[in-house]
């Protein structure tokens, strides 16, 4: 069990950091003086760190404790079938705790170029803090349906009838695809524990009032992802 939630620990300090940290360090920056450009990797880059992210410790970890990664993701493969619901609450415990501990090496990297904000720091909102200024309810809808989709995914491609050893591709390119869609919405949480990470590193404490939906609509997608493949899908006996 402890090799389970080790891995769970750093493969979800390895997605926050990853992934997020794309979003604070690279997503924009301004060049030097005089004349300064605006360079980064933008939205399609920071879809491809979190998609990267998941694949190379899915591929690096997946085998020990199955590369959740994710508390959607678990609650999922519990409903789904594929997960013990008594490792629910360590897995959890170890994921949130890996994404903290990623979002403070991040901030503490972050905070030494000068002129440091930490702004939203790739925190999840809505309203005044969504990218695109999208309402509740279009967050609480991209979430659940962005997650249902995730978790068919992840499902689908694990399933013993399944080509065997792409899974992490699969994954790994559908949670880029998500990022993709709902970035201007959310800035994409689709997992509890990566918006949990980053939002009490944000300037604005308003992100803590919304983590709320953060974890609502994820666990509400993957269970409605797992019983969408658990009773119209899956071929499995």
């Amino acid at each position: 069990m402890i090799k389970k939630l080790a891995a769970e620990f750093f493969g979800t300090f390895w997605l926050v950091f990853g992934g997020c940290g794309s979003a604070v360090l690279a997503a924009v920056f301004m060049t030097p003086e005089p004349g300064a450009i605006q360079l980064g990797i933008g939205f399609v880059g920071v879809s491809l760190a979190f998609g990267l992210t998941v694949m190379t410790m899915a591929y690096t970890v997946g085998h020990i404790s199955g590369g959740h990664f994710n508390p959607a993701v678990s609650l999922g493969l519990a409903i789904g079938g594929r997960f013990s619901w008594s490792e629910l609450v360590p897995y959890w415990a170890a994921q949130v705790i890996g994404g903290f501990c990623a979002a403070g090496a991040l901030f503490l990297i972050a905070s030494g170029a000068p002129d440091f904000a930490a702004g939203g720091f790739a925190s999840n909102g809505y309203g005044e803090l969504s990218p695109g200024g999208y309402s509740m309810t279009s967050a609480l809808i991209a979430e659940i349906v962005l997650t249902a989709m995730f978790l068919i995914i992840i499902l689908g491609s694990t399933s013993s009838k399944a080509p065997a050893g792409f899974a992490p591709i699969a994954i790994g390119l559908g949670l880029t695809l998500i990022h993709l869609i709902s970035i201007p919405v959310t800035n994409t949480s689709v997992n509890p524990a990566r918006s949990t990470a980053v939002a009490f590193y944000a300037e604005n404490s308003a992100f803590v009032g919304q983590l709320w939906l953060f974890w609502v609509a994820p666990l509400i997608g993957a269970a409605i992802g797992a019983l969408i493949w658990k009773t119209l899908l899956s071929s499995e006996d």
